[in-house]
């Protein structure tokens, strides 16, 4: 069954004040034998508290660990230890679109993630948290192609060129996900897509963990042929349960993920920004069973048509649950 949850008007994200202090420590190195280089994370956790969740978080393409500020600070300040790891396609490692290298990023930047949640013990007593994280309660979140190495270890296959599945890359470790701005499939692929990422070919029909898709309404990518609509396939292709968070105004950068003034934000908005890692937090806690409280009150929200009643300029936003 699904419902359709949405407001016309411009919700201010949360009353929750930022006054937790968190803590960062990097980088640290995780054992990825054979990757060439070095895969170095950042981990981030409030200052305190005891049994915090766990978010690992897959970067975009040509960004690295010290991205991405604004979504994870709020995440750290609402609970979570946070763990980014640089991939191989970060721009301070240098290999384009023509190294020979490229072509299998894709696969690394899955094994990444492997390597972090296979060594999460050692990592978490290496950043102080041993005691603190609760690692039996881990998540995955990406964005852009991020989100597509989240989405395989939440079930998410890859297609070859006959569209047979590949392999299975879940992990036992994740319970539930985000994927923001999560490509869709590659049926509408541009030439410049079809010849650099063959890999963009995602099937969804097996991501059966509980996932929040968040998709931009004037997110129009230069690698599909489709609209903004692409962004929904994982939602729409994947199997119950799952959450679509639409903000109606965002474009791929959603308001600047990435970081604040960032050069390739074209939809510069701090308090969507805020709305969405609030809307992920609210959700990760509710699906790793943490309670349903604020995820509750945010569909009510969004239910309602005011949101928390004094807008203050994320736009348009709704949620679709199944």
């Amino acid at each position: 069954m699904s419902s359709q949850l949405s407001t016309s008007v411009r919700p201010s994200p949360s009353t929750r004040p930022l006054d937790r202090q968190v803590v960062s420590v990097k980088p640290l190195t995780v054992p990825a034998p054979g990757r060439g280089i070095d895969l170095q994370v950042k981990v981030t956790a409030p200052r305190t508290g005891r049994d915090l969740p766990v978010i690992v978080f897959s970067h975009g393409n040509a960004w690295s660990l010290d991205g991405y500020g604004p979504l994870v600070d709020r995440w750290a300040a609402a609970g979570f230890v946070v763990v980014q790891p640089t991939h191989l396609d970060s721009r301070r490692h240098a290999i384009g679109w023509d190294d020979p290298r490229f072509a299998g990023i894709w696969r690394v930047r899955i094994a990444d993630l492997h390597a972090i949640l296979d060594h999460l013990g050692d990592l978490m007593t290496e950043a102080g948290l041993a005691d603190r994280a609760d690692r039996g309660r881990t998540a995955v979140v990406g964005h852009s192609w991020g989100a597509q190495t989240a989405g395989a270890l939440l079930g998410a296959r890859v297609l070859d060129a006959d569209g047979v599945p590949g392999e299975d890359f879940s992990h036992p470790a994740v319970a539930a996900g985000a994927l923001i701005a999560a490509t869709g499939t590659g049926d509408s692929l541009t030439p410049f897509a079809v010849e650099h990422l063959p890999f963009m070919r995602p099937d969804f029909s097996t991501m059966t963990a509980p996932t929040l898709v968040v998709a931009g309404g004037e997110d129009r990518s230069q690698l599909s042929t489709r609209g903004p609509e692409w962004f929904t396939d994982a939602y729409h292709l994947a199997p119950a349960p799952k959450s679509l968070l639409t903000l109606a105004e965002a474009e791929h950068t959603m308001g600047g993920v990435a970081g604040e003034r960032v050069a390739e934000t074209t939809d510069e908005d701090p308090a969507r920004v805020a709305l969405l890692a609030d809307a992920v937090a609210a959700h990760l806690r509710a699906a790793l069973g943490l309670g349903t409280d604020e995820w509750t009150a945010l569909r009510a929200a969004a239910d309602r048509g005011d949101g928390n009643g004094n807008g203050n300029g994320n736009g348009t936003w709704s949620i679709t649950v199944k």
